[in-house]
């Protein structure tokens, strides 16, 4: 029996390979564990060995291809196999024109045979009765059992390429394409949009590309009244579309990436002459060889179009730095920049050009936004965030207390060793890691911070270990990735791991089981300018920290040679929102003024390597 060669997951945090090099060709023997491909990803380049002996009969990802942890990425023909009998398979599931004579007898059991008849194609479909093959729900998370449908990228009757984005799903934990499994038609769409399905649960079926005509309005009919047997015969037309050039505008990758222009449009003139141009959809023929719709740009990852839509920047015009030339994301930010200097650098010069004498030009008001007069259905993020916080309302009975602390210190250590920080760590050293570690720190001392408490069961919980929860700002929403064992840390190793969890979590790249399981968060309101808020609790946690921008004003202090003065210093406010049911003011009390002397104290030139 035929063996599927799946992308192993080669890391926790990994959600994607891209395949750089086939150590054997179709048609070639395989022994168990030899090595049969080269895999790189963001983290680490490695060998994928064969997972049993045969013989290699199809490769379903071709070198400098990316394919997501879990899809099929060849077919190996069992020991007692040969090629021969294990190439009929493949075939079928990429529709390729060469059907075995006796594949006809597939379609003889639907009953437009005289229709099937003129496409040869549909031989070749997956299997009986031109069902195809099926796109169920993926599990994306280890506690995830549903998701919901938020857009089709592709409709009924629309050709569509292996891994090329077909719909996207939206979870509590996490928002995602889905690429479709196979190349072929997409003969019917099962779960609709905003609809929910249970993980495994079939969403579409996918078919040959000559099945797609006969298939389509089939699901249209069905709720006809039997006695209109008579208009069965009315999919005729049907192959007129098959033939004419509508599946030839899929290569383009048109499809997913409708949304964005016209969210530029708006704003970018020359963005719509192009979404507006004709000939724009003939020009993608040429490049029916990328067998993922991204034209000239090759395979590009959903986050990385979607970026280029948001800044303007037409993939086709870029040169990847990636692996196999593919585009990444500093690509699309290092073109947009450009283009933003280029269309920057002509206005000085205007200005020059104008008299000295004129007057200087009112400030330009600022575009208002073009979310002013709309009403939109909450994204499922959103509606989740929403439900959580109300709910954590009415769970805890929730209090904030708020202390000023002083780290002028800490900013005089910051300007010394920020330099050697980055040089050393690759990361910028920001006032975020010391709060952190003054915090888990805390606490230690202070468990009652670090708990959760079960009112049902009447019991509460220390917990033995500091996971602290990070809330990132992201466009989707307020996302709280989890630093675990933060406590086992130094300022260098949160300094790292805040900024990694931070950038992943911006771009998407955050796995569902690395928001969750946290003790105590951290929230750092102070990045957007507020000098304090009052958080709420990220339930079951019964403590959130939020910190506030740090700001020099004037202070009075008492020197001890001069007594009390005003000197400039920077000072920060931190609120602590706690659940009253377990901690009372005075814990929270004990707890802040444990960190406000961890803080003013700044003590932290060993972990700086100052000495």
């Amino acid at each position: 029996m035929p063996v599927s060669v799946t992308m192993p997951r080669l890391g926790e945090s990994v959600t994607e390979g891209t395949v750089t090099r086939w150590l054997k060709q179709e048609g070639e023997r395989v022994e168990v564990d030899e090595p049969l491909l080269e895999v790189s990803t963001d983290k680490v380049d490695t060998e994928i060995p064969s997972p049993a002996a045969g013989v290699l009969t199809r490769i379903v990802v071709g070198e400098d291809e990316t394919a997501d942890v879990g899809s099929e990425l060849a077919v190996i023909a069992g020991e007692g196999e040969d090629a021969g009998s294990a190439a009929p398979a493949p075939a079928q599931q990429q529709a390729e024109p060469e059907p075995e004579p006796a594949a006809p007898t597939t379609p003889s059991t639907e009953k437009p045979v005289e229709e099937e008849a003129p496409a040869p194609q549909t031989a070749s479909a997956p299997t009986g009765g031109g069902e195809g093959t099926a796109v169920k729900m993926p599990a994306l998370g280890e506690s995830v059992t549903e998701g919901t449908v938020t857009r089709w990228l592709k409709q009924v009757g629309d050709s569509i390429e292996v891994d090329e984005p077909l719909l996207e799903v939206s979870t509590d934990k996490v928002d995602t394409e889905i690429p479709s499994p196979v190349a072929g038609t997409l003969l019917e769409i099962k779960v609709q949009e905003d609809e929910t399905a249970d993980v495994g649960a079939d969403l579409a079926i996918i078919g040959a590309e000559g099945a797609a005509p006969a298939a389509a309005p089939a699901p249209q009919q069905a709720p006809a009244p039997k006695q209109e047997q008579e208009p069965e015969p009315e999919p005729a037309p049907a192959p007129k579309i098959d033939s004419a050039p509508a599946p030839a505008f899929e290569p383009s990758g048109g499809s997913y990436a409708d949304p964005a222009p016209e969210a530029e449009t708006a704003k970018d003139p020359v963005a719509a002459e192009r979404a507006a141009e004709p000939p724009a959809p003939s020009q993608p023929r040429v490049e029916t060889a990328s067998p993922n719709g991204a034209g000239d740009a090759g395979y590009v990852t959903p986050l990385v179009r979607k970026l280029a839509a948001e800044k303007g920047v037409d993939l086709s015009t870029l040169t990847g730095t990636g692996v196999g030339g593919r585009i990444r994301k500093q690509d699309v930010t290092d073109a947009a920049e450009k283009a933003a200097a280029a269309k920057a650098a002509p206005a000085p010069q205007q200005q020059e050009a104008a008299p000295a004498a004129a007057k200087p030009a009112a400030a330009p008001k600022p575009a208002p936004s073009p979310l002013r007069g709309r009403t939109e259905k909450l994204t499922r993020t959103r509606a989740t965030i929403a439900r959580r916080m109300v709910e954590s309302l009415q769970i805890s009975a929730q209090l904030t207390t708020v202390v000023e602390v002083d780290v002028t210190k800490i900013a005089q250590l910051r300007q010394k060793a920020k330099a050697d920080f980055l040089a050393q760590h690759g990361v910028k050293l920001s006032f975020l890691p010391f709060f952190a570690l003054a915090a888990v720190e805390a606490l230690r001392q202070h468990p009652v911070v670090n708990s959760s408490i079960d009112q049902e069961a009447g019991t509460v919980t220390y917990h033995d270990a500091e996971h602290l929860g990070m809330a990132v700002d992201t466009p989707k929403g307020l996302i709280v990735p989890v630093i675990k064992d933060a406590g086992d840390l130094n300022l260098a190793g949160l300094a790292k791991r805040i900024a990694d969890v931070a950038d992943r979590t911006r771009n998407n790249k955050i796995g569902p089981d690395e928001i969750s399981g946290g003790t105590f968060t951290l929230t750092n309101t102070g990045s957007r300018g507020a000098l304090f808020d009052t958080p709420i609790i990220n339930q079951p946690q019964v403590g959130i920290l939020g910190t506030g921008a740090v700001v020099k004003r004037a202070v009075v202090i008492n020197d001890p040679e001069l007594g009390e003065i005003i000197v400039p210093r920077s000072m920060v406010y931190l609120a602590l929102s706690y659940d009253h049911r377990i901690v009372d003011g005075a814990d929270a009390a004990r707890f802040l003024v444990t960190l406000k002397e961890r803080l003013e104290g700044g003590h932290f030139e060993g972990d700086l390597g100052l000495g």
